[in-house]
This record gives structure tokens, sequence and C-alpha cells, in this order.
């Protein structure tokens, strides 16, 4: 079952500044490297899986691949990365009251504004235009 929009626009978010835990090559989608993704699911709840350009798979099939096991949802496919979610059975990170209690804490704090700055006003040929010409 996929997640819901605003937790996919979330577990996106979470994922962006992830690096790629699973590197899929050469051997494509193997028995093993299922397992590695599960075991890597099961300690961080959402991957990213690289695919090498030497793949003989395509990207969309190996998401289909790895989205049908059990738990496992595909979050997003962005060029060669696919992102992976299966929620954790006793302490999910991204569902639940700790997501809750997570993103109230945030909310809660009230956000600093920065000061403006004044813009110098330019005309029409630009400030790097004035500094040209002649005196």
């Amino acid at each position: 079952m996929m997640p819901s929009g605003d937790l996919r626009r979330a577990l996106r978010g979470h994922g962006h500044a992830m690096s790629a835990i699973v590197q899929i090559g050469k051997a494509g989608v193997t028995p093993g490297l299922i397992k590695q993704v599960q075991l890597a699911l099961a300690d961080h709840e959402l991957i990213k899986v690289k695919i090498g350009g030497e793949c003989p798979v395509d990207r969309h099939e190996i998401a289909d691949l790895l989205g049908r096991e059990p738990g496992i949802d595909v979050v997003q496919i962005v060029g060669r990365v696919v992102l992976l979610y299966k929620r954790h059975p006793r302490t999910p990170r991204y569902e639940g009251k700790r997501a809750l209690a997570a993103k109230g804490a945030g909310a809660s704090e009230p956000a600093e504004e920065k000061p403006k700055r004044a813009r110098a006003a330019k005309g029409k040929r630009g400030a790097r235009a004035r500094s040209r010409s002649k005196p």
C-alpha cells in the first residue's frame, strides 16, 4: 500500500539529504541484494538505492521488484536513485506519535525574522554600466 500524500512529501523531504545505502551493479537484482535492502530498511526505515549505469535491468523494473516485497513502498524514483520506505513495526520514525511529536516540537518554536537589507536603486543601465562610464 502506498503512503499517503502528506507522508510521501515528508519522506521525500527526509530522503533528499540522504546518501545511497544500497547500490545495484552489473549483477542486477539478486536474492542477496533483496536481503540487504530488507536489512537496511529494518535499520533505517527510509533508504536510497542507487542503480549503477552497468545494471542490465530498467530502473522502473527494479522499483517494481523491490516494491513487491512485503511492507516495502517505493516513495520516489529520481534518475537512477530509488527511495524506499518500510514502516518500523515497533518504533516508526516517520509515522505515528513519534513523528507528530517531532513535528509539533519544531512548530512550537517561533521563527526568527531576519532584518531586511535596503537595496540600492539601479537605473536602466545598472550599477555595472555606470562604473564603466567616463567621469
